[in-house]
């Protein structure tokens, strides 16, 4: 008999715990031709904003020992275009589609999530809080407690869709900040967001990305990442979706044996498009060998 695969976060029933992580796979068409999207979990499409993007100055990317420097800057369309263009798209998958959310202000969170509310396909918020608040000094949301609170009390006034923080390893604590987040009414939570780095050029002897500082993803950050769901899973008790580093299904398990209730795959899909199928049949088979009949049974079972 197949194990049950099927997870519930926040409200959004996934037909297994495999997703991805927003800016990985664009708004899904994108790897359409090489993944067969209805048999993930979710997807998670890209950070989308109130107005059109055009990002940060190249150079964007950078390539460093086991990840991924990024500054994209949130490119994007703009939400009325991501409705106009994909809600059609969405809405005749057979899977969930979950869109990240990103501001400069409270307001821009409250409408984005507003205009969101009831588009078809569309199952779920992710908010990005990892964001600059401009009227606070530029000081990110995500590394505030506060902030992110009223962020998420804002978004979640705003829309009957489940809505998932997606959380900032760049403080000092995080499960402070997941406490807040969940007191103000977060129904799951995203962890870990990337790291802050950045690479030099020893030769131009100049930053290697046009906006000198991004965010580190891949296998390097996984360790960071799976300690940060150990710990949030022991200070809340919300669904978890866990991400960093995945690439293989043992790396996911390691996430989900930490607390995470739902994996995304991120940078893997760069180097590997089949990525996250590759996970989910390894999940599967691990159960079988295993012989746990449901998913749910390994959630947080590292704690017991």
């Amino acid at each position: 008999m197949k194990p049950n695969l099927e997870v519930n976060i926040g409200g959004i029933l996934m037909k297994n715990p495999v997703t991805t992580s927003s800016g990985t796979f664009g708004f899904g068409q994108e790897y359409s031709p090489y993944v067969d999207i209805n048999k993930l979990g979710a997807i998670v499409v890209k950070g989308t904003t109130l107005e059109p993007r055009p990002g940060n100055a190249t150079p964007r990317m950078v390539e460093t020992p086991a990840g991924i420097l990024n500054s994209i800057g949130l490119q994007n369309p703009g939400v009325d275009y991501l409705i106009d263009h994909y809600a059609q798209y969405f809405a005749g998958l057979k899977t969930r589609v979950i869109v990240n959310i990103a501001g400069n202000t409270v307001d821009d969170y409250a409408r984005l999530a507003a205009k969101l509310d009831g588009v078809p396909g569309v199952a779920g918020l992710e908010v990005n809080i990892s964001c600059p608040n401009v009227k606070k000094g530029g000081m990110a949301f995500g590394s505030d407690p506060a902030a992110a609170a009223e962020v998420t009390k804002a978004v979640k006034n705003a829309t009957g869709l489940p809505v998932i923080v997606k959380l900032s390893p760049n403080v000092t604590d995080i499960t402070v900040i997941a406490r807040a987040v969940a007191d103000a009414g977060a129904d799951a939570l995203s962890l870990i967001n990337t790291l802050l780095g950045m690479a030099i050029d020893v030769r131009r002897r100049k930053p290697m990305l046009g906006n000198i500082m991004g965010g580190l993803s891949g296998p390097a950050v996984k360790p960071v990442a799976v300690r940060a769901v150990w710990q949030v899973y022991q200070t809340v008790k919300l669904p978890i979706i866990g991400m960093g580093g995945i690439v293989t299904a043992q790396d996911a398990l390691e996430f989900i044996l930490a607390g995470a209730s739902a994996v995304a795959v991120g940078t893997a899909n760069f180097i590997n498009a089949t990525a996250t199928l590759e996970v989910l049949a390894g999940i599967e088979q691990y159960l079988i060998e295993e012989q746990i009949t449901d998913i749910n049974e390994l959630v947080g079972a590292a704690h017991r």
